[in-house]
């Protein structure tokens, strides 16, 4: 699937902003940017999300803020039937500045400016905002963007972890998206099986060492590190969700052996896997 700058201009009209709400049988994968800011509230549907070089689960009452031009995509587990849900607002890099002319708005700032990398919402106070998002939904114009300055100012006070690594830089231009994203659709796809550098590497026509550059100046990390990090979410669910013993979760996962799981797991996790499994 080919990823596409997603021109929300043309939607959006004369609002300031979109407020919707999604619901699908699934979430494909579907890696693309936009300039708007997006915050994307799951109330329904599990699976994992890759925002910029980041791969890690979501599940209902995930809340996710997103800065303009962050590569991401929501990818639901097609195991599950029931259909997936959430609310999106998008707004514009604009109406923030507009905004932050006030001086009683200035301290969300810090909020906007911590977006760029995506920030993880923390989600005990998820229902409050779920509350305001979906009053938003079906409410007049004036009362819609109130409701918008006080969700505004409740996310700014609530705890957040950013997604993307500080190492992380947006590759922009269709090309590089579009081959960055035929990498990413190859890992997805593959990763309980033997990936291969090479066969990364010709998938976008280059060659191994122009690939490695490639995709380290793409993501932030080498191509390893990151299947890697898709291996070990991948294995943190098992770990989770079922009672399979580990070596058959690391097998599962895409290790060639239990010990080399055991060595990756600790150094992403900080812990081993059994010890994650009792926590």
């Amino acid at each position: 699937m080919k990823p596409r700058f997603e021109q929300l201009s043309a939607i959006k009209g004369n609002h300031s902003f979109l407020c919707y709400e999604l619901n699908v049988p699934d979430f494909d994968f579907y890696w693309h940017y936009h300039p708007e800011y997006e915050l994307t509230c799951i109330l329904q549907g599990r699976g994992k999300k890759l925002v910029g070089d980041s791969y890690e689960n979501f599940k209902e009452g995930d809340l996710v803020l997103l800065g303009p031009n962050l590569p991401h995509t929501w990818i639901s587990d097609k195991r599950r039937k029931e259909n997936c849900r959430a609310i999106v607002i998008q707004f514009s890099p604009a109406f923030v500045k507009q905004i932050l002319q006030f001086q009683e708005l200035a301290p969300l700032e810090k909020l906007f400016i911590n977006s760029y990398k995506g920030l993880q919402l923390n989600q005990l106070r998820t229902n409050q905002c779920v509350t305001l998002m979906q009053e938003m939904i079906g409410a007049s114009e004036v009362h819609k963007f109130s409701l918008l300055l006080k969700l505004f100012d409740l996310l700014s006070t609530m705890q957040s972890t950013s997604l993307a690594s500080a190492k992380y830089r947006a590759m922009k231009g269709n090309d590089n998206q579009q081959r960055i994203n035929q990498v990413f659709q190859y890992v997805e796809r593959e990763f309980r099986q033997g990936l291969s550098l090479k066969k990364a590497a010709d998938s976008i026509h280059l060659s191994q060492s122009a690939f490695c550059k490639f995709f380290k100046r793409a993501s932030g990390k080498t191509f390893s590190d990151y299947t890697n990090d898709i291996r070990i979410a991948h294995a943190c669910q098992l770990l989770v969700e079922t009672d399979m013993p580990i070596q058959e979760i690391a097998l599962e996962s895409g290790f060639e052996s239990l010990t080399y799981f055991n060595r990756v797991f600790l150094k992403k996790k900080k812990l081993r896997p059994r010890a994650f499994r009792k926590l």
